[in-house]
């Protein structure tokens, strides 16, 4: 068997059950299931249906998210998360930038290396070394005053803890922001780059090895295996081309507000919802949710 589901942003609930039912009555679905009402809703189907991309198209238009996934298994218990533009709004890196008067080149750079056309860690060297010179302290302040968490990550952490899972943060980007928002958001652990600085100033360099494609795949393999899970028992989310690996190890990758190219190699793709559609795709109700 499969689920289907539905969903779109919270803010703006806009599936209606007409959408619902006739999608239902073409695919041969079981009863309709409200998660959230206006935002959320599922099915059975007794198989995967041909033409699936098809009507993920047709729903994009309707700002519908549509996701489709075998029904056994679904309950996750570990979360391994991206940090940039996934659990937050920004890119930790180009607001660094931004306070050094480079805030839109690396923009550019960081784009193109999220979207796969650079070299992830040779990008991310060229962009530290341009951060030489800036005082420490911005660290904290970028934090406080430019930083937003993507809505529904609060939720998605402490409802999957409540039902006996595990998360982790694994970012390419810095360890002085994934240890702050890991701590805020409820994660368990944490892993990502750690930034050089001698008194009290960047140095332009970032100590190696660079976590990136690979290390997020590691982090995944050695954190499951340690915590005795089979893949299969496994949800990664992140938006970048270097999220691919472990989006596709995982037993449930999420592209979230991806880059297209990177959305393009995913199963289960969340263009309209936030995080808490991580929620409703393992057929967690509103009701459900632990604040």
């Amino acid at each position: 068997m499969f689920t289907v589901t539905l969903l779109t942003n919270p803010d703006t609930p806009l599936v209606d059950r007409a959408t619902v039912e006739s999608l239902r009555n073409a695919w041969g679905g079981g009863d309709a299931r409200w998660l959230d009402p206006g935002v959320a809703a599922e099915f059975a189907v007794p198989a995967m249906p041909e033409n699936r991309w098809q009507v993920w198209e047709d729903m994009q238009s309707l700002k519908v998210d549509l996701v489709v996934q075998p029904t056994e298994g679904r309950r996750k218990r570990l979360l391994l998360a991206d940090m940039d533009s996934t659990m937050i709004q920004q890119e930790c890196i180009d607001e660094l930038a931004d306070e050094a008067g480079v805030g839109a080149y690396v923009a550019g750079i960081t784009a193109r290396a999220m979207n796969g056309e650079l070299d992830f860690e040779a990008a991310l060297k060229e962009r530290v070394g341009l951060l030489k010179g800036l005082p420490e302290a911005v660290i904290e302040r970028v934090y406080r005053d430019r930083i937003t968490f993507m809505p529904g990550g609060r939720d998605l952490i402490a409802t999957m803890k409540a039902n006996g899972g595990h998360a982790a943060l694994v970012s390419g980007g810095f360890t002085a922001f994934t240890a702050r928002v890991a701590e805020a958001l409820g994660f368990d652990e944490n892993r990502a780059n750690t930034l050089h600085a001698e008194d009290g100033k960047l140095t332009g360099t970032v100590a190696e090895p660079i976590l990136g494609k690979q290390a997020k795949l590691d982090a995944l393999e050695q954190i499951s295996a340690r915590l005795g899970l089979d893949m299969g028992e496994t949800m990664a989310v992140g938006d970048g081309a270097n999220d691919l690996a472990m989006l596709n190890r995982a037993g449930a990758g999420v592209a979230l507000h991806a880059k297209p190219s990177v959305a393009a190699q995913c199963d289960i793709r969340v263009n309209h919802g936030d995080l808490t559609a991580l929620l409703f795709i393992q057929g967690y109700a509103r009701e459900d949710f632990v604040a």
